[in-house]
């Protein structure tokens, strides 16, 4: 065992830390603190917590499967459109521009197809997941 005296914003602590052996191929581990004491939180405070992940193969539909609709991928506002009904598009063309944040972002075309219907009008304000054009 090894003690060292390490101080952490101000407040001194005494620990203990044991020395590992080495793993396979002469690695050595990290030592492993031993006998740490860290003070208490204040009071109020809470340790924020890493948000939990969706179970794997767990996705949140945005558009019904297959539909070809393409949704708003957050809140803003519709700058412009560029495409109108029955115009045929190809995946990556620029169907509308949508403004978030102060920034312009550009709402492309998944796959190719023909422009069914159009959700959103120029000026328009939009959440995040309503539908803005609709291919087929």
């Amino acid at each position: 065992m090894k003690q060292y005296n390490i101080t952490v914003n101000g407040v001194s602590y005494e620990v203990e830390v044991e020395e590992v052996g080495t793993v396979a191929g002469g690695v050595t581990t990290p030592p492993a603190p031993s006998g740490v004491t860290t003070p208490p939180a204040p009071s109020g405070v809470t340790t924020p917590q890493a948000p939990k992940a969706a179970p794997s193969g767990v996705t949140t539909p945005q558009a019904p499967a297959g539909s070809g609709s393409v949704t708003s991928p957050m809140p803003g506002t519709i700058v412009d459109v560029k495409v109108a009904v029955g115009d045929s598009v190809n995946a990556g063309d620029v169907l509308v521009i949508l403004e978030a944040m102060k920034m312009e972002n550009e709402i492309m075309a998944p796959a190719a197809g023909k422009v069914v219907s159009i959700g959103a009008n120029k000026g328009a304000s939009v959440n995040s997941g309503d539908v803005l054009v609709v291919i087929g």
